[in-house]
């Protein structure tokens, strides 16, 4: 029986074989970008590269979703490696797709990559027959929660339950055999290094809203009008003038964009609508804050006699990272590059975004480290992986000597972790939260 560390010799050797092949799945995603529930060629694209793999998946989980597995040699827990399939929308970014303004911002391309790079890794010779459990592949779409309305309309419509690809896998029950869980995300800030673990992320509600006015001629009879679009103006000038009323510790963020300002510009807009997020660092903040913003979008419907369509979509819970689990991969990063280049966050330090990682750490030990190998500023137009190397091929060495150290010598790091580590809700408790958190409001003044 090989020891660990021969064993992550041959994982690192296995992917070192496989870096070109791993880099250009990475760059032909970057080239083909889709946002979240659009990820059909990607899905397909993923698929393919398992097949070449020899991997066995199962298709069209939460629509566009993949999961695959290793099995190890004998039975055990289950450890899930994560890759996300979605792009944004950046108009003006270098890869954006010119009908659709999709656009690899975030560096998800990259994640898919290594995903496929741990299952290289631990399909090495002697690896997958020294462990004890299993590892499912997971390609999740939409993690970026963009495109309110249309995910809004697939939920009417019974395509969906919950709006996002992880929360949406949770419910399908696609983690119900997965023990733990981990991924990888690029980041351009100077303070993770190459390699960070720790720090948390915000949680958020979703706002999907709309104001109904009435039309009119624009020029000739505006007084027959109810106009809708001052209405949201006054909403969101009311949403402003809140912010006064936060605290800076509880990193509030109230943020959105109009997605529809009226019919034409000689008829009084009656029918205008807008998406936006309420973020911070709690449950409790998010919801005191999310009562604040519906306040000021009843006012805005009151104030001009409009009536106002108010739709709270349950959104992501703040991360918790598994310090086990942290201190498996932190020692493994080190060894590939150097102590001094891996960064370790208080659990209090806030990213401010949001992730539906965290929603999947609610109900079982996570670790979402971050690679430093971009440059720009995330979601932006200048936001571009400059370092292939440690974008894909050090994240997957990382995770996949992660798995070795948890999965063998009978999984006992794994076992530990399972037992130190009892998530802060169940499968059924989370489901429970996320549908209390979905709320529709009509507010018509009298």
């Amino acid at each position: 029986m090989s020891n660990i560390e021969e064993l992550k010799a041959k994982v690192k050797a296995a992917i070192d074989e496989r870096r070109d092949w791993l880099i250009d799945i990475a760059r032909t995603i970057l080239d083909n970008p889709e946002p979240g529930f659009h990820e059909v060629k990607t899905s397909r694209y993923v698929s393919e590269k398992l097949n070449e793999l020899r991997i066995a998946h199962e298709t069209g989980i939460a629509l566009t979703g993949i999961k695959g597995y290793l099995r190890g040699g004998r039975p055990g827990p289950t450890v899930a490696v994560i890759g996300e399939l979605d792009s944004l929308r950046v108009l003006e970014h270098a890869h954006a797709d010119p009908e659709t303004g999709a656009a690899h911002a975030c560096g998800h391309h990259c994640q898919i990559g290594m995903m496929l790079g741990v299952a290289v890794g631990l399909m090495a010779p002697d690896v997958r027959d020294a462990l004890t459990g299993n590892v499912a592949l997971m390609a999740v779409p939409a993690e970026e929660f963009i495109d309110v309305e249309y995910r809004w309309n697939l939920h009417q419509e019974g395509k969906l339950g919950l709006m996002a690809g992880k929360q949406e896998f949770i419910r399908l029950g696609a983690f119900d055999d997965v023990d733990m869980a981990m991924m990888v995300h690029t980041s351009a800030a100077p303070e993770d290094k190459r390699f960070s673990v720790g720090g948390t992320n915000n949680g958020h509600v979703v706002k999907y809203v709309r104001f109904v006015g009435k039309a009119s001629h624009a020029g000739g009879a505006p007084h027959q009008g109810v106009n809708a679009l001052q209405a949201a103006m006054i909403a969101l000038n009311a949403l402003n003038a809140q912010r006064e009323t936060m605290r800076n510790e509880d990193t509030i963020r109230l943020h959105g964009i109009l997605t529809r300002g009226g019919a034409a510009v000689n008829s009084v807009p009656a029918d205008v609508r807008y998406e936006g997020r309420v973020r911070g660092r709690d449950a409790a903040v998010i919801a005191d804050a999310n009562a604040k913003m519906d306040r000021c979008l009843r006012a805005g419907a009151l104030a001009l006699g409009a009536k106002v369509e108010i739709v709270t979509i349950p959104g992501y819970l703040p991360i918790k990272n598994d310090e086990a689990l942290m201190d498996l991969f932190k020692s493994n990063a080190r060894v590939l590059v150097g102590a001094s280049e891996v960064a370790t966050h208080s659990s209090d330090r806030n990213r401010g975004g949001s992730t539906d990682m965290g929603d999947v750490s609610q109900i079982m030990p996570v670790v979402h480290p971050y690679t430093g190998a971009a440059t720009g500023t995330g979601h932006g137009t200048d936001y571009i992986i400059n370092d292939y190397e440690q974008a894909v091929i050090n994240p997957a060495k990382a995770m996949a000597m992660t798995v070795v150290d948890l999965l063998t010598g009978d999984a006992a790091k794994a076992k530990e972790v399972l037992a130190k580590s009892p998530p802060p809700m169940t499968k059924d408790q989370y489901l429970a939260l996320q549908s209390s958190r979905l709320v529709e409001e009509v507010y018509e003044p009298v």
